[in-house]
């Protein structure tokens, strides 16, 4: 459906600008190739005006997904953001080969990212010593002095008239690279068997080993290859899972998993520390020099040659016409080169590209006229408390500066809740008609929260509820724009939004046939659009659709009177009590009262059940990163972490009955919180210990993070918020250096 396009962007297919690609709401995209450019541009006039989406900063118009990559890139606000430290490098890396034309529908553009590592020999791994780092400012050709000097040769003896000259004769990101890369796993097996008459490569060419494969890029003349993003987050490609033969090496060896350096004891490891790796900051002060090799001022030209950077002439944007070529024979010989050689992504800039900002500089410091005397005033920024004295079972901290109310949203067990106002530039200015514990209070330029407690926007929901539900987190979804605030358990069956300006019912939403017990939405990317999931007492789930302009909408998107459901999800026995969408995946993962948690995708398919541990039989929480982090706790104290895939990863037993959890947005770290009042820490990838702060006075009911993960906002059983200081980056230089 037209309504379900998120984004459009004009492609190159064979180096020619005929494609373009059509992004979903559900995170899928289908590429297509058309006969010429103006067809290309009457097909974006007749799709939906949203540009490429609004993750870039800019403005959605049909004009900007016919904008040529360099446009992209000088109008987007991407690049300052990755200075500032706002986004990750592999986010940054996934952007710049986005707007320069690299994408999963076209294994011969497929995204190009950097070996960053070069030590695949020890035993431990130590990512504060340089010397394990690559020289991101030279080419994977330029790296070895010795290999350096022959492609410089190379070029300076170049005598070959029918072709200018070049430093190698393939490249660092071909269709060929690529599927021998992911060989393993499925679609990729079989493009692979038909591109080779249905046979696997000869076993000495198969990638068998991380160490073997980093060695012959360094040594073999006909080897440059660069990386692919699915070595920085799919651990699956490096096994053999589906047992396919693949040979003997001459060594007598035989290929099966891919070999892993010493320092990676199993697949998850090697992504995981190759994904720090990249983050890390000898990677984020070179990343820029990189950039300009593969999208910048030294793709092409004078630069390049000084940087024993250029490939062979068919793979840069504009060296051929394939229109001009009017035999049919030839044509085709030429786009069997264009596929042979590799693609040059787009060049994005023609200047040096900016550093990004030191991570000293940009350090989050609590400044106070006063001194810390103790953990507790390092830790708490500031504590709230609530004249009602009701629980606060729900939070929502939507915080982001651009909000027209950047807010936390406070719900409590009476269904009382308040818009509490957030300052980033933090500062209380005073409300009337709450209170302060002033026992923990730092100085007042510290609080970040103004409390809501003087009626304007404090609402009470008197609508009845049935009451056999337990009002928890589970029960309450507040919209990204904090206008809007969903709440189940009502005894008619429904769920209800209500405006959290007015305090009034804008919708009742039906759909279930028995008393609706949790509801979950994904992150909202576009305008506050995303889904809202509804699990409920008959173990089914049914999928929504909500619009920043139009509430939950069904299949008529100008109706929003009687809305149908986008997808209907069964598999359960018996009662949904907890739910997470993942809309990055398409995913949605839920839990019933006795029982496994599932996972479907959104269009309505049961993929697996996460079948925990023996006495892992009751889960109640459930968080997922975007990447597919999934961890899920269960009654008593017990937790598991799973891979999206289905493989348990860890587990471990706390002592708290715990009653909220939350990952951080890497995934890499796990916040819980539970009725001892203590709020912990936890490196997720095998529930190691990180950081405890100081007990509260009371359980802790719900949490969220602020947009900048700066700050964790709790809400208490005794009616309070408490607002404590969270820093993952000091935690992973303490605890995350050396493996």
């Amino acid at each position: 459906m037209f309504s379900e396009i998120r984004a459009v962007f004009s492609r190159r297919y064979l180096l020619q600008n005929t494609a373009l690609e059509v992004f979903m709401a559900n995170r899928t995209s289908v590429m297509f190739n058309f006969p010429d450019q103006a067809t290309v541009k009457k097909v974006v006039y007749s799709l939906p005006r949203v540009g490429v989406g609004t993750s870039y900063g800019l403005p959605q118009a049909r004009r900007i997904s016919l904008a040529t990559p360099r446009q992209l890139y000088k109008s987007s606000n991407m690049t300052q953001r990755w200075q500032r430290r706002e986004i990750s490098n592999f986010e940054y890396l996934m952007f710049l080969n986005t707007i320069a034309g690299r994408t999963y529908n076209d294994l011969n553009q497929y995204p190009v990212f950097p070996w960053v590592l070069t030590n695949y020999e020890s035993e431990e791994l130590d990512l504060t010593l340089p010397g394990n780092f690559r020289d991101l400012s030279k080419p994977i050709g330029a790296l070895n002095p010795k290999r350096a000097v022959f492609y410089a040769e190379r070029y300076e003896t170049w005598e070959d008239d029918q072709s200018p000259p070049y430093h190698y004769n393939t490249h660092y990101s071909t269709a060929t690279s690529t599927l021998s890369w992911l060989v393993r796993i499925e679609p990729f097996t079989t493009f692979f068997l038909n591109a080779n008459d249905g046979k696997f490569d000869h076993p000495d060419r198969t990638f068998s080993s991380v160490a073997r494969s980093w060695r012959t890029s360094q040594r073999d003349t006909s080897d440059v290859k660069e990386l692919i993003p699915e070595f920085y987050y799919l651990p699956e490609m490096f096994v053999n899972s589906n047992g396919y033969n693949l040979g003997v090496r001459e060594d007598e060896v035989v290929v099966n998993d891919v070999g892993l350096p010493p320092w990676a004891k199993k697949p998850e490891d090697f992504v995981r520390i190759n994904r720090m790796a990249l983050e890390s900051e000898f990677v984020s002060c070179q990343l820029h020099q990189w950039i300009d090799l593969i999208f910048g001022y030294k793709q092409r030209g004078p630069e390049a040659v000084r940087a024993l950077n250029v490939f062979h002439y068919l793979t840069y944007e504009g060296s051929v016409n394939l229109d001009s070529i009017t035999d049919p024979v030839l044509r085709e010989a030429m786009e069997a080169q264009i596929q042979n050689f590799g693609q040059t992504p787009s060049q994005l800039l023609i200047e040096p590209h900016p550093p990004r900002s030191s991570a000293m500089h940009l350090c989050f410091l609590p400044q106070s006229p006063l001194m810390f005397k103790d953990q507790m005033q390092q830790d708490v920024i500031m504590v709230l408390k609530f004249p009602s004295n009701s629980p606060v079972t729900h939070v929502a901290a939507n915080t982001l500066p651009h909000l027209t109310i950047p807010a936390v949203v406070t719900v409590t067990c009476s269904r009382l809740f308040a818009v509490n106002r957030w300052h980033n530039t933090v500062g209380l200015r005073g409300a009337p008609g709450y209170s302060l514990d002033q026992a923990h209070h730092l100085p007042i330029e510290m609080d970040p929260l103004i409390a809501n407690n003087s009626g304007v926007n404090k609402r009470q929901i008197t609508d009845l509820v049935d009451q056999s539900i337990q009002i928890n987190a589970h029960c309450f979804v507040v919209t990204a724009d904090n206008r809007y605030i969903l709440i189940c358990g009502f005894w008619d069956k429904s769920f209800r939004v209500y405006s959290t300006e007015t305090g009034k019912l804008t919708q009742i939403v039906f759909g279930h046939w028995d008393v609706v017990t949790c509801l979950a939405r994904s992150e909202s990317y576009i305008g506050g659009d995303c889904y809202i999931v509804s699990g409920s007492r008959d173990a089914t789930l049914l999928l929504w659709y909500w619009s920043g302009r139009h509430h939950i909408i069904g299949d008529n998107p100008n109706s929003s009177d009687y809305p149908a459901p986008r997808a209907v999800l069964t598999g359960h026995d018996h009662e949904v009590v907890c739910v997470s969408v993942c809309a990055e995946l398409g995913l949605v993962i839920s839990g019933a009262k006795e029982g496994p948690c599932l996972v479907h995708t959104i269009t309505g398919d049961l993929l697996r059940a996460l079948e925990g541990p023996e006495n892992c039989l009751f889960p109640r929480l459930i968080s997922v990163s975007s990447e597919g982090h999934c961890i899920i706790y269960y009654e008593r104290g017990r937790f598991s972490n799973f891979s999206i895939n289905g493989k348990l990863l860890a587990q471990m037993e706390i002592n708290d009955s715990t009653r909220a959890i939350l990952l951080s947005s890497d995934g890499q770290n796990l916040v819980t919180g539970g009725d001892n009042g203590v709020v912990e820490v936890w490196q997720a990838c095998d529930f190691k210990q990180l950081y405890i702060y100081p007990g509260c006075d009371a359980g802790i009911r719900a949490m969220d993070l602020s947009h900048d993960q700066r700050t964790l906002i709790t809400g208490m059983a005794s009616g309070s918020i408490v607002a404590f200081n969270i820093d993952f980056n000091r935690w992973h230089y303490e605890h995350q250096n050396r493996y």
